[in-house]
């Protein structure tokens, strides 16, 4: 029997890893959710434009660009104006950015998020004027223009350093939702050589063979897991030439496949946050986590002279109590071959806080006792 190098790779993975209870365990997901078609992805799209009708609080005159594009603008429509007597006070340059979906066509509407690059204050009530979106090619594929919509404000009674204000959120940054039209098809190129290419998300041998499996199943010895990360489909004749290649990639991205990955546990100190994986497995190990805390209380204590005593003086002293108190635990013995969930299990019997559960699973990391790879975020 010939077997294919992820193939061999694969069992050599998961062999004596996976028991019955595992696969029951594990979650069954579509390909869809695992996987992409190679050539199906967005593009990114930006554009240099003004934002005008402004209530005061666009650029200053230190933003000479924005005197440039205002004294541009005007020439292209047949005003001449000096730059001295232009005010930017009701305009603000910005940059638009947007997102241009796969399979967009021309009359298609996208959001847009436009950012101030001035010293504006607000883009509240503004306005963007028609900017043309660009791709990294130079070619332009979308038109912008709209009223802008801020998630925030910026108010203030001005006046010098007394003057009140109030800001939320950021108000130097809107949206126009639909406020872009596509003018330009991205051509996507999906079968190549009568070959589909599926991309997994998070690469993984063992995955990919299982997605090859699950395809052949269905369409008999049509896929192969080339690597971790691609697994390459022959779309049948029929499929072609009934030019029903939609329907194809359809059945497959809704096949289902047992997904599997790495051991890991993933922990941010600075939150207190542990996850674990389920493939997580601990070897024997001993585990002992004791806390000594130290209070120090010190009470003032009042001391008053005799009523009859000359001369005497009222003081204030310190009374202090010195309090020791160590958690005492005893030893538990983690078995072999027991999941995270039992290990959390077990410590959470000794009073650990997610604190000492992450520096416990370093020990015992270190200890060799973690059959997982410890991430640290």
């Amino acid at each position: 029997m010939k077997l294919s190098s992820v193939g061999f790779i694969s069992m050599v993975l998961s062999a004596g890893i996976m028991s019955a209870a595992d696969c029951l365990s594990a979650p069954t997901v579509r390909v869809k959710d695992i996987a992409s078609i190679q050539g199906v992805r967005s593009n990114h799209l930006y554009g240099y434009g003004l934002v005008i009708g402004l209530d005061d609080s666009g650029d200053g005159s230190s933003s000479e660009f924005t005197i440039q594009s205002i004294s541009a603008m005007l020439q292209r429509m047949g005003i001449n104006v000096p730059k001295a007597d232009i005010n930017t006070s009701n305009v603000a340059a910005v940059i638009v950015t947007a997102e241009l979906p796969p399979f967009a066509t021309p009359g298609t509407r996208i959001d847009v998020t436009i950012s101030s690059i001035g010293d504006a204050e607000s883009l509240f009530g503004g306005t963007l004027l028609l900017t043309p979106l660009q791709a990294v090619d130079g070619n332009i594929y979308a038109l912008a223009q709209g009223p802008v919509s801020l998630g925030g404000f910026s108010f203030g009674s001005g006046g010098g350093a007394g003057g009140a204000s109030a800001v939320k959120n950021v108000p130097t940054t809107g949206t126009i939702p639909n406020g872009a039209l596509v003018e330009r098809e991205v051509p996507i190129t999906i079968v190549k050589n009568q070959m589909l290419k599926i991309a997994l998300r998070e690469p993984d041998f063992t995955t990919a063979k299982r997605l090859e499996e699950s395809i052949n199943a269905v369409f008999t010895d049509n896929a192969i897991a080339r690597d971790a990360a691609m697994v390459t489909v022959v779309v049948p004749n029929s499929y072609i030439i009934e030019d029903r290649i939609v329907d194809f990639i359809s059945q497959v991205e809704n096949l289902l496949v047992t997904p599997d990955a790495p051991a890991k546990i993933i922990i941010n100190e600075r939150t207190g946050t542990i996850v674990a994986g389920s493939n997580v497995r601990i070897s024997v190990v001993a585990v002992s986590h004791g806390n000594l805390n130290v209070v120090i209380k010190s009470k003032p204590v009042i001391s008053q002279p005799n009523s009859f005593t000359e001369g005497g003086e009222t003081v204030v002293e310190s009374d202090d109590e010195l309090l020791v108190n160590e958690q005492v635990n005893p030893l538990v013995v983690v078995q072999d071959g027991v999941t995270i969930g039992e290990v959390a299990k077990a410590l959470n019997a000794l009073g650990a806080t997610p604190r000492d559960l992450i520096a416990i699973f370093q020990a015992m990391k270190k200890a060799g006792a973690i059959q997982a790879e410890l991430i640290l975020m």
